[in-house]
């Protein structure tokens, strides 16, 4: 089963709540009160937790306070109105996981720009980023694979417009969730699985996995990059 992540102690039920009010309220005054006393600081320690966890160093401001309030300007100007509690997303999943993917892609466009000022080693001296594979910090396959998971499940949405689609892709990711209480590992045995779970034709499936991979990919390479991974096995 999915790995549980425990919520953080600074972003709670009440906070949800509090967002949900700043949503469909339209008191200018009333929702700046709400954010300020309710709304900032979970996002701004939610912002720091995640850069913190993952190492995402490679910036382009002076000071990492300053990607922090970066990030809390984009959730509150791009994001918070987005927020929809009817998904079923919690706010704390749903907000962590656009912070992960916009430091992603932020981490990666400063990360190549740097490699092209100097040698990698003058990147890593300058930003005193680690690269241990078995740091404390970095996470084993098993975790990555589970937060994976839950990233797809969240953003079935967007990456699937069919909901034909959905189901399949519902079904290989229900496979990965349970991938320990499974006997069958061969391709073929697994396919056959997921087309009598689909009742769909192979092209089919073949196309949804596809995109379902590319996403892996893009994760797993950046993870592996930046050492976030250990050598932990499955």
């Amino acid at each position: 089963m999915a790995r549980k992540k425990s919520k953080a102690n600074y972003f709670t039920s009440e906070t949800e709540e509090y967002i949900k009010k700043y949503n469909v309220s339209t008191d200018s005054e009333y929702r700046a009160k709400i954010f300020t006393e309710h709304i900032y600081l979970p996002f701004y320690k939610l912002a720091e937790n995640i850069i913190h966890t993952f190492k995402f160093y490679y910036t382009d401001v002076e000071k990492i306070e300053d990607l922090k309030h970066e990030i809390v300007a984009v959730l509150l100007e791009e994001k918070i109105m987005k927020f929809d509690p009817d998904n079923g997303a919690k706010a704390y999943s749903y907000f962590g996981t656009i912070v992960k993917r916009w430091l992603i892609n932020y981490n990666n466009k400063n990360y190549k720009r740097l490699k092209q000022i100097g040698s990698f080693s003058d990147i890593e001296d300058s930003f005193e980023v680690s690269l241990d594979l078995d740091s404390p910090s970095a996470i084993s396959l098993s975790n990555f694979l589970d937060e994976w998971v839950e990233e797809m499940y969240e953003d079935l949405d967007n990456l699937f417009i069919k909901n034909s689609d959905k189901q399949i892709a519902d079904a290989v990711l229900t496979i990965f969730r349970t991938r320990h209480d499974l006997d069958l590992f061969k391709k073929k045995a697994l396919y056959i699985y997921i087309r009598e779970m689909t009742d769909c034709e192979t092209p089919h499936l073949t196309k949804v996995i596809s995109i379902l991979k590319e996403e892996w990919m893009r994760k797993y390479l950046f993870y592996y990059d930046q050492g976030l991974l250990n050598n932990n096995p499955l």
